[in-house]
């Protein structure tokens, strides 16, 4: 087996960041808006910034504006999360003792543990790595799945059609119970297919670490994880809060680099895991406590940021927002990759990271002319960031076409990094 402290988390990543929570959940300032503030901007004394990609105002405030019509005209909230094909869906109204509920959540979990690299050598190509199982819960009939829903089938797959526990961190923890070979198995590729899925090894590694984690400190489960994270913070812990406790917890959650001495905290992973566990028990009626984060604050998701990937900034720059230089669009023209940490990749990442907060803020701006529900909740970077991933896949697939504003002639392609932060 792959030791995961070798191969996947630098030294310098396997520190615990500094503590930077303080007793006012809405006075919290996310620690990845400021590392991404730092990255983007070109200030003395610092000469070195990594300035390549830039955030253009008026593409900001034209596709603010389009966002911010599309999902109030198709009634875009985080209970479409439910709507996807693959997900598991929480049972209605919440129970904590539900069986189904504990599923769900250890199975957020894994995929969130397991969320990166899904980008393939062979794009475009019949042979490309791919999963094959049936088009949604509700329908048997086979379908071909790529890039990151083939984690989610492959998972899927294991737990319907071969009766394999693969989200229990119990069974994955364990070399005996789950040996690689089997790890190996749920994750085979279609046939016909030429390559297996990315940084399998890794991925096992990880398996490995978080389930042991899961397993010696918190009874086993996410659940167990959650109800711990909760007692500690009096049953008001924010969604902030439980990102931070996931980074010192995980090391393989961990997504920090050090950049002119400064350490950067990106943390997609991460925020993705609270945001998706937020989504799925996101309430019917919105007035409604949120189950899992029940303080008088609620989860306080607009603390959190877009997810720093290579899809988002794809559509943020087809749609004008981040501007790209000759040098970039050459190298991801060319399939070049970029190291993770380069200047290139954090440029990328930290522009996104500051693009997608300006577009919030111009989306509250036209919220508050609209009279309409001035709560920030409503308008979250982290639903803005789920819009934009599924345009981005349904623009690519020719499903859509973005009309009314001004795009790139065509979507460039996504940037090349080998890495299990995303």
């Amino acid at each position: 087996m792959t030791s995961l402290t070798s191969t996947v988390v630098d030294d310098t990543l396997s520190e615990k960041p500094e503590i930077w929570i303080d007793d006012d959940s809405e006075s919290q300032r996310n620690p990845v808006v400021d590392g991404a503030e730092f990255a983007y901007q070109a200030r003395p004394p610092f000469l070195k910034k990594t300035n390549l990609v830039h955030v253009n105002d008026d593409g900001v405030r034209m596709a603010a504006k389009h966002i911010h019509d599309k999902i109030r005209g198709e009634s875009y909230s985080p209970r479409t999360w439910r709507s996807h094909p693959l997900h598991i869906c929480p049972v209605e109204p919440y129970s904590p003792t539900d069986p189904l509920n504990k599923t769900v959540l250890d199975w957020i979990f894994l995929i969130s543990a397991l969320n990166f690299s899904f980008w393939s050598e062979r794009e475009g190509l019949p042979d490309r790595y791919g999963v094959l199982w049936q088009e949604s819960w509700v329908s048997s009939r086979p379908k071909l799945w790529t890039g990151y829903w083939t984690l989610v089938a492959c998972l899927n797959r294991a737990l319907q059609d071969d009766s394999i526990p693969i989200t229990d961190p119990t069974f994955y923890s364990s070399e005996t119970l789950c040996p690689d070979s089997l790890i190996e198995h749920v994750f085979r590729p279609a046939e016909g297919c030429s390559e297996r899925i990315p940084l399998l090894d890794q991925r096992i590694a990880v398996m490995r670490e978080v389930g042991f984690i899961l397993c010696h400190g918190f009874g086993g489960s996410f659940r167990g994880f959650l109800d711990e994270f909760q007692r500690q913070h009096d049953g008001q812990g924010t969604a902030l809060q439980l990102v931070q406790k996931v980074t010192e917890t995980f090391p393989s959650f961990r997504d920090e680099v050090y950049f002119e001495g400064r350490k950067v905290c990106l943390w997609k992973r991460a925020q993705i895991l609270v945001a998706e566990t937020w989504a799925a028990f996101y309430p019917a009626a919105p007035e409604t406590i949120h189950p899992l984060f029940p303080g008088p604050s609620g989860p306080a998701i607009h603390q959190l940021t877009m997810f720093a990937d290579y899809r988002v900034p794809q559509i943020l720059h087809h749609l004008r927002i981040l501007s790209y230089p000759a040098s970039l669009l050459q190298l991801l023209r060319a399939g070049t990759m970029l190291a993770p940490g380069s200047r290139e990749e954090l440029s990328l990442r930290a522009a996104s990271i500051v693009a997608v907060e300006r577009v919030r803020a111009e989306m509250l701006k036209l919220q508050a002319q609209a009279q309409t529900d001035p709560a920030e909740g409503a308008v979250s970077s982290v639903l803005i960031d789920f819009y934009l991933w599924d345009l981005a896949k349904k623009v690519e697939r020719g499903e859509e076409r973005i009309e009314g504003i001004q795009t790139t002639e065509n979507m460039v392609p996504t940037h090349r990094t080998r890495s299990i932060w995303y």
